[in-house]
């Protein structure tokens, strides 16, 4: 059974930092993706970041671009999400989720353009962990 755990959730100050974990399991694929999303109270939900665990190739929403940092401990199967410099704005559940075709990096790859982040290509999510940065 396919099981992704988030943790590393909390309140921090604007400015402050955080790291979140995704520890996945349940599957011997070398191979796929981890995506971070997130869902703001009365907003729908959003892709944040993804990663190709096999060769740690990125991507992330503009938002967060120079702030967030994805990587992965293949060994452990865990995959993290550093966040720095937060600010309110960055306050929601955030879920990880898997894409075993890595379907986001194909869209790059064929030149796709906008949002490659998309829930819908990713199979099995966690489920979340709260988020808070205040003022």
């Amino acid at each position: 059974e396919v099981q992704l755990v988030e943790s590393g959730g909390g309140l921090v100050q604007a400015g402050g930092s955080l790291r979140l974990s995704c520890a996945a399991s349940g599957f011997t694929f070398k191979d796929y993706a981890i995506g971070w999303f997130r869902q703001a109270p009365g907003k729908e939900r959003e892709g944040v970041s993804s990663i190709s665990v096999s060769n740690g190739r990125t991507m992330y929403v503009d938002s967060v671009k120079g702030r967030f940092t994805a990587s992965c401990d293949n060994g452990k199967n865990i995959v993290y999400l550093q966040m720095n410099n937060l600010s309110p704005e960055d306050t929601a559940v955030y879920y990880c989720a898997v894409d075993f075709d890595l379907r986001s990096f194909t869209a790059q790859d064929l030149g796709a353009l906008g949002d490659l982040i998309r829930e819908q290509w990713y199979d099995y999510w966690g489920q979340g962990t709260q988020v808070t940065v205040s003022s």
